[in-house]
Order: C-alpha cells, then structure tokens, then sequence
C-alpha cells in the first residue's frame, strides 16, 4: 500500500501534538497493516501531549504515538498466514524479543527489551498502523468497537484486579481513574463482597460507582475509616488495588489491609515515595507489582469477561473525531472524563 496517512505527531520538544501527514507504513515479513477505526486516549498518551518529565526522558520525536485502538486489517505481509484483510482487530502494545528468558517461560510482559508501540516506535493515532503478526488480537464483530478502543487499558486494569483471588473478598482500590472504574467493574463480577475506591475527583467516584462499588471514598472530605465501618469491616482489605501512584494513598492502602492481606501495584509512584515497610513485614503483606497485560492470558481473559456480562460502557464519556484531538486531550486533562475515543473513519 502506497500513499500518504493523518497521523497525530509529537514532532518536536513541547506541549502538544501535529496533525500532518505521513508515508503509509509497508508490512514487512511477519508483519501486518492495521487501518484504524477508533483509538482511545490514554494517560500516557497525555504524558505525551503535556511533555512531562517522563515524556522528555523517554520519548524521542518525531514519533505518531497512541496504542489503545480497533481497526481492521488492510495488509498482509509475506508470511502472515493466520489472519485475514477485513478481520476486525486490536492489538498488544508491548512488541517483545521473543528470545529471553521471560518471553521463553511465557512471561513476555517481563521482557526487558520491550519496545512500546506509540512510545518507541510509531503507533496508533492515524490512519494505519503497522505492527508484527504476534502481537495481533482478532476479536469478535459482536463487541462494541467504543469498547475495544481502549482494550489495552482494560487489560492493565484486568490483569491488577485478577492478580489475586477476589471471591468473597473485601477489596480497596486506590486511584479511580479509567483504570481503578474498570477495576471495580471486573472485581464486582468476579465476585468481590465488599469494594471501596478512594479519589480526589467526585466526577471519576461518580463512574466507579456506577461499575460496581459499594461504596466511594472522596479523600478530601471523606474518611476511609469511616467506610470501613459502615460497611461492616473489622480486619482490613484482604486485596489492596493502587491505580493511582499517590504515596499517600499506597501508604493508606498498606495501613488498611489485613494481616496476610495481598496487594497489586499498577500506579507509577513519584521519585522518592517512601512506604512504612513495618507494615508488610509485620502484616505479612504480599506486593506484587504490574506491568501490562499477561501475553496473551490477560487479552483471552479480558473478552471473556466481556461475553460474561461485564459492561463497560459507563467508561466512555467522550466522542471526537480525530481532527478534534486538541478537545479530546482537553477533557482528558481536566479530570472530566473516562475514556475518551477518537473515531477514525
């Protein structure tokens, strides 16, 4: 395929993004070309725009970023006998090596060459996308392309919240953005008692609700002591969820769990976040800290979930076309929002 693509690029150092135009990627030997639908902005993707501290360590323009996204495959490349023109598809993000020890055990979330679509190679924010035939997921028509958009980031928010057995558990979620909603969501169906999330923001609380909490936690004026108590809690969370990467809120979190309690870690902490370590070593605590989605369990588990009933569509509070990113990215940062979806057609 020849021809020039839009394509959303942090061309330089600053704040924001370019619409211009781009060569339309070729798909290379066990390769596949993608023409995106839809894609969804991520906080990473805002990372980018905003031009922080990690964008400027991390990101070397020009790069099309975003890689949260649905399309459908426009281009085989030689080799490529599994998958068919037409067939609607996502993708994981991660494109590892294939060859360590982590990707040979089945562990390819831990490689440590990873390379990040949207981040160290162009992504998803035009008209095509280019990636290796491996890192392709077909999934069904009968999902809602809104909700496939932004797979990726439910799978980070499924493979935190499936870290640990949730049936019959008292879970506490810290952080209730799009990730922390979905969270509650997949604990509610896979049989949680009791989930608390606590937040800043009334208007992310006001979502995660919706998705299934017991009860919400606005740490500006509200107590989590008090939740606690109200619904019947008397030795703490028995799984602990930090989305967030608040200090405050991670030591809260260790504070509130039971003795043996076990604790996901997705939230990226700040530089010098310090925790009480008493409180692992003489709760018995568990850690485990989260990186992506399992390669591929957590995608099988995450379209599962959705055949099963989970809905996500009180996620979604934004629709733009893609020439309208500046508006997308402007609710993004003013905290008014789930997921935001950029339609590409």
């Amino acid at each position: 395929m020849q021809g020039m693509m839009d394509a959303l690029v942090k061309r330089e150092d600053g704040k924001g993004l370019d619409l211009v135009k781009v060569p339309v990627p070729e798909p290379g030997i066990g390769e596949v070309l993608i023409k995106i639908h839809k894609t969804a902005i991520c906080g990473t993707d805002v990372h980018i725009y905003n031009w922080d501290p990690w964008s400027r360590q991390h990101i070397r323009p020009p790069m099309t970023i975003g890689h949260e996204y649905v399309g459908e495959i426009a281009a085989l490349g030689p080799g490529v006998h599994d998958y068919r023109v037409g067939q609607i598809v996502s993708g994981e993000g991660h494109i590892v090596c294939g060859h360590c020890r982590n990707c040979r055990a089945g562990n390819g979330h831990w490689c440590k060459f990873t390379k990040g679509v949207g981040v160290d190679r162009d992504g998803a924010f035009a008209e095509y996308l280019r990636i290796p035939e491996t890192n392709v997921i077909a999934i069904s028509k009968d999902i809602s392309e809104d909700i496939i958009s932004f797979f990726d980031a439910y799978g980070n928010a499924a493979h935190t919240a499936t870290m640990f057995d949730v049936v019959g558990e008292d879970v506490l979620i810290t952080g209730a953005g799009p990730i922390g909603m979905m969270a509650a969501g997949i604990c509610k169906q896979n049989g949680a008692r009791r989930i608390i999330i606590t937040d800043v923001n009334d208007y992310r609380l006001a979502i995660a609700k919706k998705m299934g909490a017991s009860q919400t936690v606005n740490l500006k004026h509200e107590n989590l002591e008090d939740a606690m108590k109200n619904q019947g809690m008397v030795e703490g969370f028995d799984v602990g969820l930090e989305m967030s990467g608040n200090g405050a809120a991670l030591n809260q979190l260790l504070k509130s769990m039971r003795n043996g309690g076990k604790v996901a870690l997705l939230g990226i902490a700040g530089p010098g976040t310090v925790i009480d370590w008493n409180d692992v070593i003489f709760k018995g605590l568990t850690l485990q800290g989260i990186y992506g989605r399992k390669m591929y369990e957590t995608w099988y588990k995450i379209i599962a979930m959705i055949e099963a009933g989970l809905d996500l569509n009180p996620i979604i509070t934004h629709r733009f076309h893609y020439t309208e990113f500046e508006q997308g990215f402007a609710a993004m940062n003013s905290g008014e929002s789930g997921k935001v979806i950029l339609n590409w057609a």
